[in-house]
């Protein structure tokens, strides 16, 4: 589980694109922190901190303002086009008590000894939709495809889920499969028989047959 971290933060008195940017450039970036039936805030965060955060996997942060702490969930963020800067967040307070649904990442690992046959490792998702407590989100959801051969699969009820953590929706929803290769496929199936070529020509009367 990856704990929550403190990041300070101010109240923003100012909005508007140019005064964002503005506000980048002094490594502050624009924000909000809202729900518990709370005062909506907008607020400024320093920009390195945040982004070392979200670096390490870091999900809930108490959030410090003139002395009082918030607890939040990064709910949101808004990168450049990018994608490699991060442009606003939103912070949604929860309670150590509190569950929450969020997104985690599915974290493949081990060798498929299937590969080897010649099988090919698919994985049709790369998140899962959880719900557990808010101080307990883990950092990833691990798939051990160690012992997967051609033509099984993991499916999202076969994960080991740490404890107090439920997958949502569709528990059949395929994880990992490991399917053949087509040009493998193509040289196991069977022949099931080579027609004789036919000959282009005129076709033979029934009295030339008779006579044959």
């Amino acid at each position: 589980m990856v704990e929550s971290a403190i990041l300070e933060i101010e109240k923003r008195a100012t909005s508007g694109t140019h005064k964002a940017r503005r506000m980048r450039k002094k490594g502050l970036l624009p924000g909000v922190v809202y729900g518990h039936q709370k005062e909506t805030l907008s607020i400024t965060v320093p920009a390195e901190a945040l982004a070392n955060l979200v670096r390490h996997g870091v999900r809930v942060v108490d959030l410090q303002l003139a002395g009082a702490k918030d607890k939040a969930l990064i709910r949101e963020l808004q990168w450049d086009h990018l994608g490699k800067e991060i442009l606003h967040v939103d912070f949604a307070r929860v309670s150590e008590e509190e569950r929450i649904e969020v997104e985690v990442r599915l974290d493949v690992r081990g060798t498929a000894p299937g590969i080897a046959a010649g099988g090919i490792l698919d994985q049709p998702i790369h998140t899962l939709r959880i719900e557990c407590l808010a101080i307990r989100i883990p950092e990833s959801i691990r798939v051990a495809v160690g012992e997967l051969q051609i033509g099984q699969a993991i499916h999202v009820k076969d994960l080991k889920l740490p404890e107090g953590v439920v997958a949502l929706g569709d528990a059949d929803a395929i994880v990992v499969q490991l399917t053949q290769r087509e040009d493998e496929e193509a040289a196991a199936a069977p022949i099931e028989g080579v027609a004789e070529p036919e000959v282009i020509g005129r076709k033979a009367t029934e009295d030339e047959a008779a006579e044959e």
